[in-house]
């Protein structure tokens, strides 16, 4: 302890509440379900904004695009939200 070496601190506990879902026996399956939702209300939701373009402009390329913007969106979202965990 004269070289001026500090014994090793204890890890600190995590601060906060704790996770109410940790351990949760069901939680892989509610977050399979949430992608799917993700991966069909993507294309759905930018499909129906690209078809009521349609309607308004009087086009017919706007759906297609919609549906095609609505999988990269739901995809990346998916990537985002549960591809980055470590």
């Amino acid at each position: 302890m004269s070289q001026g070496k500090q014994p090793p601190t204890p890890p600190t506990p995590p601060t906060g509440p704790p996770d109410p879902d940790a351990g949760h026996p069901r939680l892989e399956e509610a977050r399979m379900w949430n992608v799917v939702s993700y991966l069909i209300s993507g294309p759905v939701m930018f499909g129906g904004i690209g078809w009521a373009l349609d309607r308004w402009l009087e086009y017919g390329f706007f759906v297609p695009v919609g549906i095609l913007a609505g999988m990269a969106v739901s995809l990346y979202l998916v990537w985002f939200r549960y591809g980055t965990q470590q």
